[in-house]
């Protein structure tokens, strides 16, 4: 513990003599260590510590913490040490002609972090492609695909609360970064020391704003992955939740010809401090309350949607059947990425062997609808990147028309294989086809949904999230893990344990995942792992039962028992 409390001491003061002055990050440092000398030293030595007692992890999906000074932070010397190391990587793989695409959305720091990337990237001789202003991170990886950069950065953290932002990196086929990649560029950026050895200044490569039809062959190409449809007599109120998905949302829902779109006015434009909304999640209630207060407003809307801050996700509402919009249902990200299949599957035209991708999280039902029109489905593990690496190997293997459709239960879809990431601009144009095909057959999305249940069985799938924060909070995390991993419940709902896989230890066919798997003799179904984005355990519970009732009595049985199991070995 003294070598660690030790080790600690020396970051934060290796920080605090090397961090130049008006940063930002001095000034922080600077008065913590005044701090230090008053009656708040106990408050300051807890600060410290949470900043400096590890660094802030680049993985699959970048880096994403806590903004602030710190190794433990994200601030212009994190970024430019982890940009750096990409910078390392692209030299040593793309040798000829580097290049790198940079896209940033609307939170806190994100254009400065940007600008301190591209400066980065051009100094180690990279030439730098770089939006001219906020765009969603599916824009940036076409962007990869199109100027055939080596690889992409995209500064956000998608639906986090504004306190957080975070860098997402993207290989050469506008996919986040594998396993392999993302170790490869860990190795290169733990060599570094952020103050000596991160180029940031020098003649360099240059640095090119990205082109307005680069945007226009980008919406041409989700239109190409829509559904023709007259959508006219369709009513829209869209939120953007301050983020960046007003413009290409707007425009492709002008382009499918939607009659008439409400944007919500308190969150139209950017804002990183997401003034009417802490937790910019699509998938909370929460997050759609000033939307719900507008359609209850103009009383006429047939859907509500909105988009989280980096525009890959979308959420959306309807008004139920015999109801007004004081009683809205919020579809989950499962449901409507049901219905999008169902009616992707009876409207567009199948190519040969068509394939659908799902997470290991997401709902079964999307098995029944595969067989129903005969589709390969295959499953990966959580996170949309997995689903863009099956679609880059179709297309190094000459298959990429086989890709049809892939979503995640966390709110993220796409029909089209012009990017390597979810689309919530593509989920906006399905969403608006799909709700004016049945609105024209006299029926809401609502109504479908219940066609569906009918056809396939009652299908209940839920998720509880545990939150575990800070360095205590990640030690609990660990110790509730490694009880469930070595000691699983035998039963669950009073059905017992039919199968526990551990995919870390287990040969699963994926890849090795902190991720523990049960299914209970009754079909029913719980997965527990670790969020990768947030200081979380996610556990998600899925049922089918005979009714809707009877399948959610199952999964909450599930979640409160796995509550109970949680608060009794979380220590």
């Amino acid at each position: 513990m003294s070598d660690r409390r030790n080790n600690v001491i020396d970051r934060f003061g290796h920080w605090l003599d090397n961090t130049t002055p008006g940063d930002g990050v001095h000034e922080e440092l600077t008065a913590l260590q005044e701090m230090l000398d008053t009656d708040r030293r106990s408050e300051a030595e807890t600060k410290i510590h949470e900043a400096f007692y590890k660094e802030l992890e680049f993985g699959t999906g970048g880096l994403r913490g806590i903004l602030g000074a710190g190794t433990n932070r994200m601030n212009i010397y994190t970024v430019g040490k982890a940009t750096q190391g990409l910078a390392d990587y692209v030299l040593k793989h793309f040798p000829k002609d580097p290049s790198v695409a940079v896209s940033y959305d609307t939170r806190i720091l994100s254009k400065e972090f940007a600008d301190t990337a591209a400066q980065i990237l051009s100094a180690n001789g990279i030439r730098v492609w770089m939006y001219p202003e906020t765009s969603p991170t599916p824009m940036l990886s076409f962007a990869v695909r199109h100027y055939k950069a080596s690889a992409g950065i995209m500064v956000t953290a998608s639906h986090n609360p504004s306190m957080y932002n975070g860098y997402k990196a993207y290989n050469d086929e506008g996919c986040q970064l594998t396993s392999e990649a993302a170790d490869e560029v860990l190795e290169c950026i733990h060599r570094l020391d952020p103050f000596k050895d991160v180029r940031r200044s020098g003649a360099g490569a240059p640095i090119t704003m990205i082109d307005q039809t680069v945007v226009d062959e980008y919406i041409e190409a989700v239109l190409g992955a829509g559904v023709p449809t007259d959508c006219k007599d369709l009513e829209v109120v869209f939120s953007p939740l301050n983020g960046s998905g007003l413009k290409p949302v707007l425009r492709i829902l002008e382009e499918i010809g939607v009659g008439k779109v409400h944007v919500v006015e308190s969150q139209r434009e950017p804002d990183g401090n997401f003034p009417t909304c802490s937790y910019p999640n699509p998938e909370k209630k929460e997050a759609l309350a000033e939307g719900l207060a507008l359609c209850r407003r103009l009383e006429t809307p047939d859907l509500l949607m909105a988009t989280d801050p980096d525009g890959d996700r979308i959420g959306i509402a309807v008004c139920a059947p015999g109801t007004q919009w004081w009683e809205p249902d919020l579809l989950t990200g499962n449901e409507v990425g049901l219905l999008l299949l169902d009616f992707l599957c009876a409207n567009k035209e199948l190519p040969e062997d068509p394939i659908v991708i799902k997470t290991i999280v997401t709902s079964n039902m999307v098995r029944e609808i595969c067989g129903r029109y005969g589709l390969e489905m295959r499953e990966v593990l959580t996170g949309f990147k997995y689903i863009g690496e099956i679609i880059g190997q179709l297309e190094r293997d000459g298959q990429e028309d086989r890709y049809f459709f892939g979503f995640e239960e966390s709110y993220g879809y796409l029909s089209g294989s012009y990017v390597r990431d979810k689309d919530a601009v593509n989920g906006a144009m399905l969403i608006c086809q799909m709700a004016a095909h049945y609105k024209a057959r006299g029926m809401t999305l609502t109504d479908r949904l219940k066609e569906l249940y009918d056809q396939y069985g009652y299908y209940v799938d839920d998720i509880a999230e545990f939150a575990f924060e800070g360095s205590a909070g990640m030690a609990a995390m660990a110790a509730v893990l490694g009880s469930l991993r070595r000691d699983p419940p035998e039963d669950f709902a009073g059905s017992p344990v039919e199968s526990f896989i551990d995919y870390m230890n287990h040969d699963t066919g994926l890849p090795r995942s902190e991720v523990l798997r049960y299914t209970m003799a009754n079909g029913a179904g719980l997965i527990a792992r670790p969020s990768g984005t947030e200081p979380k355990l996610k556990v998600y519970l899925s049922a089918k039962e005979k009714s809707k009732e009877a399948s959610l009595a199952v999964t909450q049985k599930m979640k409160d028992e796995i509550s109970d199991y949680i608060g009794k070995n979380d220590a």
